[in-house]
Parts: C-alpha cells; sequence; structure tokens
C-alpha cells in the first residue's frame, strides 16, 4: 500500500497546533534563546528519494547535539571497535550534563552521547586528523548533500561563555587519562560542531543514509560497514535522547536523535528519515512538539522498528 506522507504530515502539523504551548526554549543558552517559540518544521525523506514537508521545513536551526551523530560516525570510521575503551554504550539515566556519574565511573563516560561523551568524540577527531574542522564539515555536506551547511559563530561564542560543566568534563577526563588534547582546543571544536545549523530537509537527508541498506556507507571519506551502522541505530535507539530515550523508544519506536536546538532527526531502517523542528523543550531537554510529532507519524503510519 502507497503511504500518503503528506496528508499526514499534515494531519500532524494540524494535531501539533492545537496542543497546549508547553515548554521552554534552552534559554541557558542566551543566543538560542532568541529563537522564535512557535516555530515548526518536519520533513521526511524516503529512500526513493521522496520529500515531504510542512511548516518551516526549509529554515536553518542549530542543531546541537544531533551533530554528535556525525563526529562520532567519524571517530567510529576511524578507530572502529577501539572506541569503546574510551566511551561506552549504555544508557545514563542521567541528564545529559550530570558530572556525578562522571566521576563514578572514572572518567569513562557512558556513552557519546552524553556531553561529556561527545567530548571525547572531539578529542578523537582531534588527534585523528589534520583538519578535523574542515573533514567535519566536508562530511556532513556529503551526508546532507548540501554545500550550504554551516556553523553559526555567535551560538558557538554564546555556547563557549556558558559551559562551564563541559570545561568541568574535560578537565576531569584529562586527569583520569582519558583526554590527550588541549581543553580549549577541544571546546572549541565542539561549540562550532553543536552550533551548526541545518534544515529538516538536510537533516533528514543526512539520516537517511543511516536507514538505507542499499547505500554504501562513505561520506568525504568515512566510511561505515553495514554493521557498525547498525551499531550507531542502535546507540541512537537507547541513548539518543538523554534519559528519555526509554519513552522514545516506547512511543515512537524509531532510532534518532535530539538536539537542545528544538530538533529531532530519526531514521526508518529501508523507509525514510524524518526531522522535525519545534524549539520549546520539556525538562529532559527535548522538542515538545517534536517528540509527539513523531509519535503522531509512527501511529499513523504503523511504522517502527518494532
Amino acid at each position: 500500500m502507497t503511504m500518503d506522507y503528506q496528508k499526514i504530515l499534515q494531519e500532524i502539523e494540524v494535531e501539533i497546533n492545537a496542543l497546549p504551548d508547553d515548554g521552554t526554549v534552552a534559554n541557558y543558552i542566551p543566543e538560542l534563546a532568541k529563537v522564535s517559540p512557535d516555530r515548526f518544521g518536519m520533513h521526511l525523506t524516503t529512500v526513493r528519494n521522496e520529500h515531504y514537508a510542512v511548516g518551516d521545513s526549509e529554515v536553518k536551526f542549530s542543531i546541537q547535539s544531533i551533530s554528535k551523530v556525525f563526529s562520532l560516525a567519524m571517530a567510529f570510521s576511524l578507530l572502529g571497535e577501539k572506541l569503546w575503551k574510551r566511551v561506552g554504550v549504555e544508557p545514563s539515566g542521567n541528564p545529559f550534563n550530570s558530572i556525578v556519574q562522571l566521576e563514578y565511573e572514572n572518567g569513562i563516560p557512558r556513552n557519546p552521547f552524553v556531553n561529556a561523551g561527545a567530548l571525547v568524540v572531539v578529542d578523537v577527531l582531534l588527534s585523528e586528523l589534520k583538519d578535523p574542522e574542515a573533514d567535519l564539515f566536508a562530511f556532513v555536506r556529503s551526508s546532507t548533500g548540501s554545500n550550504d551547511v554551516s556553523y553559526n559563530s555567535v551560538v558557538a561564542q554564546s555556547e563557549k561563555e556558558t559551559g562551564h560543566l563541559n570545561t568541568a568534563f574535560v578537565h576531569m577526563m584529562k586527569a583520569k587519562g582519558n583526554i590527550v588534547n588541549e581543553a580549549d582546543e577541544i571546546l572549541d571544536f565542539y561549540y562550532k560542531q553543536c552550533s551548526i545549523e541545518m534544515t529538516c530537509r538536510e537533516l533528514a537527508e543526512a539520516f537517511l543514509h543511516f536507514g538505507d541498506n542499499g547505500l554504501a556507507y562513505n561520506h568525504a571519506g568515512f566510511s561505515l560497514t553495514t554493521s557498525q551502522v547498525k551499531r550507531l541505530n542502535a546507540l541512537m535507539l537507547s541513548c539518543g535522547f538523554y534519559d528519555e530515550s526509554g519513552q522514545f523508544a516506547f512511543k515512537v519506536g524509531l532510532a534518532g536523535k535530539s538536539g537542545v536546538g528544538g530538533g529531532i532527526a530519526a531514521v526508518y531502517p529501508e523507509e525514510f528519515a524524518v526531522a522535525v523542528w519545534s524549539p520549546k523543550l520539556n525538562e529532559k531537554g527535548n522538542s515538545v512538539r517534536g517528540f509527539h510529532s513523531l509519535e503522531l507519524l509512527t501511529t499513523k503510519t504503523e511504522s517502527s522498528i518494532f
């Protein structure tokens, strides 16, 4: 049966607009607090190169922690299984910026999607690549098929000025022997990575490669085997939504990743990738309307990885 995705997205938009106005923007990053809280966009791309969209799907926004998927894919390509000696693969059960767990586990972050884990991944890229910043943007642009992807220097500076916990993570892990490079170098790269701006369409295009087994995963010289892509999907499912990952798996049933800019990208293997953006977050740091949109999508389409 052919699915009328455009009709379904339009239905979702109507239902989302009728929801109570819950959530707050990520005001602890001053530049993100300036974004209009009423924005909403959604884009779905199929493996047959079909595109469906509603709302502000062509407006660029700060992808924040969704960028961790791209840097992780690069690091996994470079180190393979050796990567997991420095960062774990278990859900955290704690907020993404918890320092207590990092101390308890002797400087080995629970997974690569909490902030400490993402900083270890950045450390790997800085050690392994001659020009990591150029390589990151080449990789992301290749993944999206768009050369119009960059970072917002104002957002990056805003994050740098308020990122005291991230500084603490790096120094703690360096004291424990799990960081090689200098803290300032790691943090500068990390904030540029998090402040990458993309549209819902660009994100959906990029995430489609995690779900189309018919495509060779090779972007800008970074390649992953089918097994490695499956493992990244497993990490997104179990860890991609901070300590709300279980709820996302339960209610939505897709592998994906959220960011405090209000974006969520997710993949239904061998059928579609979808990205949604709505800036207001719940207490866990996930987009309120984005989360509900994807729950509606998998309910209406009866599509889930389970």
